[in-house]
């Protein structure tokens, strides 16, 4: 593609999958005039990839308004004359202003319109989904409800914890841009039905949201230690005021037999009782960041009977 040919683009990207589709668009020949990103946040565990860094690597124009709403920022936007506007896990909703700029798209972490919303693939995985993947659609002013453009699937094993699927949506939404991008470029790309009779909206999540209920069944605490495992907040539980966060967990084998809902030390190992009367096998359970024992739980339990 020649020089004179070349699209131009803003991209307003965070994350890794920021990080790797913004790599796509420049892979591609992609005029990539100006991107939008964040300030990491301190309270939050930065696990994932660095679109500043990469804008930096790559000498590319970029700025963190703290918002998507601003006066100026539309007109940094506009004075680009971009082609497209792509939008790769940011955070903001981009208001009507800014979508009449160019035609705009997004890539969404699940199978539209499966999960739209925050935070898509902690959901999937707490409701207990078989697949994931990614999906690039039109943007609009109402949230993941564009006509799709193309979209990957990946499949979510039965002990995968979010961290994991995440990676592989990642994965996924580099093969959905890569893909597609020629036909994007030349105004070739089909649009698909995205029916929003179909699936559902979910909103953001908070460590709060990680807190067991042992009475449920075994299969539906342990997807919510899945989809909140490390390098997320965790589920956790309480007990004689001591806050627990299960690291690693399985469903396991053994029936809990007597044993009440909650956590419990039995031959030296800990589970987690619940309320169909099966476990989960706790092989990794912290308080206040640090490793517990099993005998140290257990002194725990001892000195709060029926706390927990």
């Amino acid at each position: 593609m020649g020089a004179a040919a070349r699209k131009g683009a803003v991209v307003f990207a965070y994350h890794s999958v920021g990080v790797r589709c913004l790599k796509v668009l420049l892979a591609g020949g992609v005029d990539v005039r100006l991107v939008v990103t964040h300030e990491d946040n301190p309270a939050e565990t930065i696990w994932f990839e660095s679109v500043v860094a990469l804008c930096q690597a790559e000498g590319i124009a970029y700025i963190t308004p703290p918002d998507a709403r601003s006066a100026e920022l539309l007109a940094r936007v506009q004075a680009a004359r971009p082609d497209f506007l792509f939008s790769f896990y940011y955070r903001h909703m981009l208001p009507a202003e800014l979508l009449a700029v160019a035609p705009a798209f997004n890539m969404h972490g699940s199978l539209l319109p499966q999960f739209r919303g925050r935070a898509p693939v902690n959901w999937a995985v707490l409701h207990g989904a078989g697949a994931s993947g990614a999906t690039l659609h039109e943007m609009t002013v109402k949230p993941d409800a564009g006509a799709i453009v193309a979209q990957t699937a990946v499949p979510i094993l039965p002990d995968d914890t979010a961290f994991e699927v995440f990676g592989k949506v990642t994965v996924a939404a580099e093969q959905t841009l890569w893909t597609v991008l020629p036909a994007l470029l030349d105004g070739t790309a089909a649009r698909l039905p995205n029916d929003l009779g179909q699936g559902g909206y979910f909103g953001g999540r908070k460590p709060e949201d990680g807190r067991i209920d042992w009475r449920l069944p075994a299969q539906t605490v342990y997807n919510l230690h899945r989809a909140v495992a490390p390098p997320y907040p965790g589920a956790f539980t309480e007990v004689n005021g001591v806050t627990y966060t299960i690291e690693r967990a399985r469903l396991s084998p053994r029936p809990a037999g007597s044993l009440p809902p909650g956590l419990a030390v039995v031959d030296n190992c800990v589970f987690g009782v619940c309320g169909d009367g099966r476990m989960l096998a706790i092989s990794a359970l912290t308080a206040g960041g640090a490793a517990v024992t099993a005998a140290q739980l257990q002194d725990s339990l001892a000195a709060a009977p029926g706390a927990h």
